[in-house]
């Protein structure tokens, strides 16, 4: 679950609202323990997803100032694939040395 919760600060273009909701609804998921709340805790589970989005949003966008470069969205998205790539093979070679 928290390899969902992405870095949101200092992109070019900035975050967009699916991007800071979709972090939240993660955030929320993982310190509840709960991937869909009960229907006793629908209601706290969702406000507290709509509150942590608020926040996030105003950190990511309004609060959080930086002198270094806006990354960019293809480039992070190449380097998470790479590492993937290379922890898929990591897992590959200790299969294959158990077997």
């Amino acid at each position: 679950m928290c390899r969902n919760i992405k870095r949101l600060h200092n992109f070019a273009p900035p975050a967009t609202e699916e991007e800071i909701a979709a972090s939240a609804l993660q955030y929320v998921r993982k310190v509840s323990g709960m991937r869909a709340p009960s229907q006793a805790n629908t209601e706290a589970f969702e406000r507290a997803v709509e509150q942590i989005t608020a926040i996030t949003r105003r950190l990511v966008l309004d609060e959080l100032h930086t002198t270094a470069e806006p990354r960019s969205r293809e480039e992070e998205k190449a380097r998470a694939k790479a590492r993937g790539e290379q922890r898929e093979a990591r897992m590959r070679a200790k299969l294959a040395a158990e077997g």
